[in-house]
């Protein structure tokens, strides 16, 4: 992801917790480790942390299996442009053959809009039956956690079908949603209170000249757990601009 968005949040949640005016006992990994929880939080909770997404995929030879990357959820569906293929590699193309019939483009004459309307449906059918028997469409399965897409046959050429898949946001592009980079930054931030407070409840005081300095670690991760449990909330409210449930019918 871009270095420059990712230390941005990283600047907000020093300047809040008053890095310039006093030292905060932080590193740099664990501002890091801060972001890096707010996205796996978001990404596990909100469904703006997704798209619909299509991607190209050139089959090999006689191989089942495919690794995709690390972004892809879970694939839907394949795709393939014709109805089959034979050994050669010939396809038969459907939407080629439809769009070349004079009957289909001048459905306005002879048999009238009517005629051509009811044609395309019955070819429709057919491209579907045909679909059904000669290999249309492809068997698969897909592991979340290894990305291994394993199609149930041996492809005979070198054929490129379309993945319709659900993949993740990048870093960036949640980083550059309005809706959601307020909620990283704050979720962020109450990681970094955690860690700060947990360092700190380790010693209930520290020694000085002047009697030494009372530490509020505890008063920390008390902020920290509540301002966590309220963002929780907010994205069950959706501000986060992510699309609501919609309704279940239970039969």
């Amino acid at each position: 992801m871009s270095t420059s968005l990712r230390q941005d949040i990283i600047e907000d949640i020093k300047t809040m917790l008053g890095d310039s005016l006093v030292d905060v006992e932080l590193n740099p990994e664990d501002y890091t480790r801060s972001v890096n929880f707010a996205f796996d939080r978001y990404r596990q909770r909100a469904g703006n942390a997704t798209e619909e997404a299509y991607m190209f995929l050139r089959l090999v030879y006689e191989q089942a299996e495919y690794i995709l990357p690390d972004e892809i959820i879970t694939v839907r569906s394949i795709f393939r442009r014709g109805i089959g293929e034979t050994t050669g590699g010939t396809q038969l193309d459907p939407f080629a053959l439809a769009y070349t019939n004079m009957y289909l483009l001048q459905a306005g004459s002879g048999g009238g809009y009517t005629a051509g309307l009811l044609t395309y449906e019955l070819f429709y059918d057919f491209q579907k039956q045909a679909g059904r028997m000669f290999g249309r469409d492809i068997n698969f399965t897909y592991n979340t956690a290894t990305k291994k897409l394993s199609i149930v046959r041996k492809p005979t050429g070198g054929e490129e079908v379309l993945l319709w898949v659900y993949k993740y946001r990048s870093d960036d592009e949640l980083l550059s949603d309005p809706f959601v980079k307020p909620w990283i930054r704050s979720y962020a931030l109450s990681w970094a209170k955690q860690i700060l407070g947990e360092g700190y409840s380790k010693f209930a005081a520290t020694v000085g000249p002047q009697g030494g300095t009372t530490l509020k670690g505890e008063v920390l991760k008390t902020e920290a757990l509540a301002m966590r449990q309220e963002l929780e909330l907010e994205l069950t409210n959706y501000i986060d601009n992510s699309l609501p449930i919609g309704f279940v019918f239970i039969g």
